[in-house]
């Protein structure tokens, strides 16, 4: 059998391990995913509470489940995951990301499992749900990444994926303003590689998934990122197999 072929792009992989210092200032240069992080977490609990039939007043509904967040940084997403009582698995391209996430986690008394490395590396091992927020538009192959998530994924799993479009509106926010004035690090985005949903809904199609709720992620001024049925600045994906 041959290797899977890799999806990291090594210039993205070093962009963000620069940045791995700061991932848990929520002034530094993560700001902006510290705002997106607890919208993101409603969504992921609204979309399991649906598709497994989950108690909404429950603590650790996520007990028993394995979760695989792929692209976790310094495990921001990865830590309220676990405490929600996931068995929770972390990988990231960056190594410098993986140092700080293993030494906060500790910090914070949470087992959590991670590793540095990409996603088809994890060869045989199945999720119940996998989440990789903000991450195919940093990939080199976004259809060898999907096929690469589908083959994490249990057979009744659930993936979940964020992702800006590819808008005027987009460009504005994330790159001309975002990095412009310094809210976003310069260089972390690459308009010509954001996806559409349609075209996300496609890669998605061809390892045999149905996308089952598309929810969009805007930004209010006066409350900050909120879900929102308008898709042109990011939007949240869930799907799960046919």
């Amino acid at each position: 059998m041959s290797n899977p072929v890799a999806t990291i792009d090594p210039l993205e992989a070093a962009h963000f391990g620069k940045l791995a210092a700061e991932w848990w200032d929520p002034k530094g240069s993560s700001a902006m995913l510290h705002r997106l992080n607890p919208v993101r977490l409603s969504y992921i609990r609204a979309r399991l509470n649906q598709a497994w039939d989950l108690d909404p007043r429950t603590r650790r509904p996520l007990a028993g489940k394995r979760v695989l967040d792929v692209g976790c940084g310094a495990g921001l997403l990865s830590e309220p995951l676990a405490r929600l009582g996931a068995e929770v698995t972390g990988i990231d391209a960056a190594p410098e990301n993986i140092v700080v996430a293993r030494a906060h986690a500790a910090e914070q008394g949470l087992e959590i499992d991670y590793r540095s490395g990409e996603v088809e590396q994890l060869s045989g091992e199945r999720f119940d749900l996998v989440v990789s927020m903000e991450v195919i538009e940093h990939v080199a192959d976004p259809a060898g990444f999907i096929t690469a998530l589908a083959n994490a994924l249990a057979d009744d799993g659930v993936l979940i994926l964020s992702t800006p479009n590819r808008t005027p509106l987009s460009r504005l926010a994330l790159i001309t303003i975002g990095e412009g004035f310094g809210m976003v690090p310069r260089g972390t985005h690459d308009h010509d590689k954001f996806l559409t949903p349609d075209e996300l809904t496609t890669l998605l199609d061809k390892p045999g998934f149905q996308v089952i709720d598309t929810t969009g992620l805007s930004f209010d001024p006066r409350t900050g990122f909120v879900l929102s049925p308008t898709l042109t600045l990011n939007y949240l994906l869930t799907a799960r197999r046919r």
